[in-house]
């Protein structure tokens, strides 16, 4: 007898006999699914459709068994692959790490959104997952649409998940002018005139039109330490640099770096680790790259408009209307929620008034120059009672980062966005008696001390010498945040440190 190569010995009353597996179980195996999937079904109740004009055939408002789809085995959720458990371990600023376990179907998204409910964040849909790298100096901010399994499944072991601000993820698309100068768009170079923002978002945007990026940068050459400066060209298919000059033919066009099959990432220790000759450095990692530097295109920009504006147009390139929808969607869901939302009583002030309780029984106070008396009193009676403990109730503001450096305040600010209006209020490190108010504007930082300053016995904080004085630095934060006074824009985003 022919013996195939698997077999089932079953040994009965001393008889061997010999069975084919492979012709015996598998159709008692396929069988029994049939009769199995066959009960399933027809146990099935009869489920009301609440969507008739979707179903299919139009006319059945019931879900019966037989509108399943035949042939199609049920597969168990635990062991579907979207259904699946991971680990994912997500880091604070501060170094401090928190384990959550994720589907692995969240999203980028979805993951900010668990993070700020577990954190009681304020969900202003500024939060964002930043993969870093901190050997190669790398980091970058993942889309709202990525999936964090596949994200940490191209990760080296040293990679890491970073839970922070990002006020300049979709700033682009709000101010399209302050993102792409003219000097380094093709099309405007071409045609001489200004871009109207609306077409120039169109034209990166629509996968029928050839945007191009061009300018100088400093390419770092391949398994060496020399930097050199080039004019390059990023379109849709891959980054170019030229070979002669800034001639655009494709004879004399030398591809650098892929757009598809690559991300982008900021280079934090640019300088010290790899020699660059500006502090403007980013670099295109290839996904497949997994921790070779010799992999790793890096490039470096003249200034952070021109780095800001590279690293923009290749998210533009590689993911297109995506971004756009991803923009999109939380001022949709913003919309949505207000249609639900109960109306909130607006009250005027003028059906406020001022109200004497020093006696046995209140009393309006009618006169305005008793009512401004009154206030003042009672503010004074409130600082006195308190103390100085109203010097420092700063303490708790999420804009107050205490004893930090002026390079650890330009960090932070890098970090999260350098947008018009991004700001944190410090300790000052030359007067232990002031703060510093440290903001962004036009992509530069700067700095205004605030000097405490004394009258009748009561402390204020100024920022103009006295000009414009304030009780607390909270207030004096409010006041900026509603008028520009001597700053160069008003306080919009305050640089913000959540533990988790």
């Amino acid at each position: 007898m022919c013996i195939r190569e698997h077999k089932l010995i079953l040994k009965v009353c001393s008889t061997t006999v010999l069975y084919d597996c492979s012709s015996v179980l598998c159709p008692l195996s396929r069988r029994l699914q049939e009769e199995e999937q066959q009960l399933r079904t027809s146990s099935l109740p009869a489920i009301p459709n609440p969507f008739p004009e979707l179903c299919s055939p139009a006319s059945s408002p019931v879900l019966s068994p037989g509108s399943l789809p035949p042939g199609e085995p049920s597969t168990d959720s635990s062991t579907t692959c979207f259904h699946t458990i991971i680990i994912v371990k997500i880091f604070t600023e501060d170094g401090m790490g928190k384990v959550v376990e994720i589907p692995a179907d969240m999203t980028a998204r979805d993951l900010c959104q668990l993070l700020v409910y577990k954190s009681h964040c304020v969900d202003d849909n500024s939060w964002a997952l930043v993969e870093h790298h901190p050997l190669l100096g790398l980091e970058r901010c993942l889309e709202d649409h990525e999936l964090v399994v596949q994200v940490q499944a191209s990760m080296n072991s040293d990679g890491r998940f970073l839970f922070r601000k990002n006020y300049a993820k979709y700033e682009f698309f709000r101010n399209p002018l302050a993102f792409f100068p003219e000097h380094m768009v093709a099309w405007c170079q071409d045609t001489n005139r200004m871009i109207p923002p609306s077409q120039l978002l169109q034209n990166f945007l629509a996968t029928s039109s050839c945007p191009e990026i061009q300018g100088y940068l400093y390419v770092k050459e391949v398994g060496r330490k020399s930097w050199k400066k080039v004019y390059v060209f990023l379109r849709r298919s891959g980054l170019y640099c030229s070979t002669k000059g800034t001639s655009k033919e494709p004879r004399h066009l030398q591809l650098l770096a892929d757009i598809e099959d690559s991300n982008i990432f900021t280079v934090i220790t640019g300088k010290k680790q790899h020699g660059a000759p500006t502090d403007y450095e980013f670099c295109i990692k290839p996904n497949k790259c997994r921790g070779e530097l010799k992999e790793l295109r890096m490039l470096c920009a003249e200034d952070e408009q021109g780095r800001t504006c590279w690293m923009t147009a290749f998210r533009l390139f590689k993911y297109g209307i995506v971004l756009y929808q991803n923009y999109k969607i939380p001022q949709q869901r913003k919309t949505l929620l207000s249609h639900f939302s109960a109306p909130v009583r607006s009250v005027s002030e003028n059906s406020l008034v001022a109200m004497d309780f020093s006696g046995r029984i209140g009393r309006v106070i009618d006169n305005p120059v008793e009512a401004q008396s009154a206030a003042m009193e009672e503010g004074h009676a409130w600082r006195v009672r308190h103390d100085l403990s109203f010097l420092f109730i700063h303490i708790a503001q999420l804009w107050f980062h205490g004893r930090i450096t002026r390079e650890e305040s330009h960090r932070i600010i890098h970090q999260q966005g350098q947008v018009d209006g991004l700001f944190l209020l410090r300790v000052s490190q030359s007067n232990p008696k002031a703060f510093v108010l440290t903001l962004c504007h036009h992509q530069k930082i700067k700095h205004f001390q605030i000097l405490p300053c004394e009258e009748d016995g009561q402390v204020f904080f100024s920022l103009d010498d006295g000009a414009t004085k304030f009780t607390d630095l909270i207030q004096l934060v409010e006041f900026y945040q509603l008028n520009r006074g001597v700053l160069p824009c008003k306080l919009r985003h305050p640089c913000t440190v959540v533990a988790l």
